[in-house]
């Protein structure tokens, strides 16, 4: 009876489609059938026999020959796309996790206070204004000369500021 071992990683295994061929392997090896075809019936003179066509697609040939041969596994075309991956990318690496590149900057408004700017009070999260307090604000709040600024605090809270406004 015959038994076949079945691998663990189904992933790993390449397809074998002639004999010891895979797909890339039989793709690289058709490439000078087409390219000589293409060479005898477009290159001067058309459709005839010519010395330089032999030996373009015998230099065709042997280079699809080398690129489908195994090295430890796998083929010449795939270790030379590794090696052109490998030169092709930078160096060098420096990671600063402080860059700036690709993120959004939310950047608050800093307003330096003038001579004509009223202070008004340091708001904490657990204070809350007296009833003379929000009456004397009230009363700049509806004059249209005057204009509110909230300004958030590092550690929470705001900086409430009543600026005049020049008109």
């Amino acid at each position: 009876m015959r038994t076949n071992i079945i691998p663990a990683q189904i992933t790993t295994v390449e397809d074998k489609i002639a004999g010891n061929l895979n797909l890339t392997q039989i793709a690289i090896l058709m490439t000078p059938v087409f390219l000589g075809t293409g060479v005898y019936c477009f290159f001067p003179p058309s459709m005839h026999f010519s010395i330089y066509k032999v030996i373009v697609v015998a230099f065709v040939l042997i280079v699809a020959l080398l690129l489908s041969l195994r090295i430890k596994g796998k083929v010449v075309v795939n270790w030379l796309g590794m090696l052109f991956k490998f030169n092709l990318r930078p160096k060098f690496y420096i990671f600063n996790k402080n860059d700036l590149c690709q993120r959004e900057l939310y950047l608050p408004t800093i307003i330096k206070p003038d001579k004509n700017t009223v202070l008004v009070k340091e708001v904490k999260e657990t204070s809350t204004f007296i009833s003379k307090d929000l009456l004397r604000i009230k009363k700049y709040l509806k004059n249209p000369k005057y204009a509110l600024n909230l300004t958030p605090k590092k550690r929470g809270g705001f900086y409430v500021v009543l600026n005049e406004n020049k008109l």
